[in-house]
């Protein structure tokens, strides 16, 4: 009797085991999840590209002195708006001992060939009014007396230059003038400071910025991967940092031919010119970002780019089609242009098709007051 109970306990067991894992298959073949469809749409779609960089004056200039010296006196601040020839600074200037050294030796050795040549002019003078040598020989004599004494107005010419800055002819080269109209942009030195003269060797000691604030561009870059896609005058919207819920105008007028390697990233170099609007005021410097538009595709069929997936072999994009209640085929899709949440159809699907939405994220549970004070504990 034992052994009959004991073969039917173990009869049970095994069709306990069979009937569970029959179960088992037959709900994992089953997705328990249900899945939704959508459309293809029509619309438009604009492929954009941003390039990042700053707005600037145009016409921006360095102003520079024509001669060494210290900085006597400041006579603008930034910001305040110049003409040409307005003063800007005025330099005092210190001789340079070689220099000066140099020029009171000319003066002395111009001064004593005028003194030479003086006595020559009388002597022949005397005899050219006696007729005792021809005119000819005479005016030799005068030629160089006049020009002895025109050199020793250089000499005294230079040696002034050197004590002053100026031989009294006209404008001091110690005032500093403005060369353009404009807005001052920076002031980098200060009554005291030392400056150099622009020359050929050096460019010289920058007293002051000055810049047009009504005529600014766009500087910016843009990936290798987009450059090819630009055109001159292009239309751009540029929006400021600064200025929020304002964007502007522009047209690109410059690419350039050559990229600069940043970060591994080869990135070109653009400008575009501004049209600002007289409500509000740019500022030289502002960060930008210039948002261009690169392609376009009017009333096309569409659908969301979270749809499409990628074939892991070929890498060709596919997406599912519905063909029955919770069935789907396999179907490969030709894209065209993205926006980054749309991508263009060319070929693969039809507007009465429904694709497989197969990405569905769920919703984030709120834990609720209970569930907090159960973790809690």
């Amino acid at each position: 009797m034992k052994k009959v109970f004991k073969y039917i306990l173990i009869g049970i067991l095994v069709l306990g085991v069979i009937y569970a894992t029959n179960f088992f298959i037959s709900t994992n073949n089953q997705d328990p999840i249900k899945y939704e469809s959508v459309a293809p749409i029509r619309t438009n779609i604009e492929k954009k590209t941003v390039a990042t960089g700053k707005v600037v004056p145009e016409d921006q200039v360095e102003i520079k002195p024509q001669i060494s010296g210290i900085i006597e006196e400041v006579f603008v601040k930034e910001g305040e708006i110049l003409k040409s020839g307005d003063l800007i600074a005025k330099i005092k200037v210190v001789p340079n001992e070689a220099a000066l050294n140099s020029a009171l030796g000319r003066v002395d050795n111009a001064k004593i060939v005028l003194s030479n040549a003086q006595i020559d002019y009388d002597r022949n003078k005397a005899l050219f009014d006696k007729k005792v040598i021809s005119a000819q020989d005479f005016n030799g004599v005068e030629l160089r007396f006049n020009q002895a004494k025109q050199e020793l107005i250089n000499a005294e010419a230079d040696l002034q230059i050197i004590k002053s800055g100026t031989a009294g002819r006209g404008a001091a080269n110690t005032n500093i003038r403005s060369t353009v109209s404009g807005t001052v942009l920076d002031i980098p030195v200060k009554k005291g400071d030392q400056v150099i003269e622009s020359n050929n060797f050096n460019p010289g000691t920058t007293v002051a910025t000055i810049a047009d604030l009504t005529n600014m561009i766009f500087e910016g870059q843009v990936d290798e991967a987009e450059v090819g896609k630009l055109k001159i005058d292009m239309p751009l919207q540029i929006s400021l940092g600064a200025i929020n819920d304002k964007t502007f105008e522009a047209k690109l007028r410059f690419v350039a031919p050559q990229g600069v390697e940043e970060q591994g990233a080869v990135q070109f170099k653009i400008e575009a010119n501004v049209f600002l609007d007289t409500n509000f005021f740019v500022r030289a410097g502002y960060s930008a970002n210039a948002t261009i538009v690169i392609g376009e595709s009017t009333d096309v069929l569409a659908i969301k780019e979270a749809l499409v997936q990628f074939d892991e072999e070929t890498e060709e994009p596919f997406v599912e089609v519905e063909i029955g209640e919770q069935q789907f085929e396999k179907r490969t899709i030709e894209l065209g242009i993205s926006d980054g949440i749309n991508v263009e159809i060319l070929s693969g699907l039809k507007e009465t098709d429904k694709v497989k939405v197969w990405n569905i994220t769920e919703p984030i549970k709120k834990t609720s007051d209970k569930d907090k004070k159960k973790k809690r504990r």
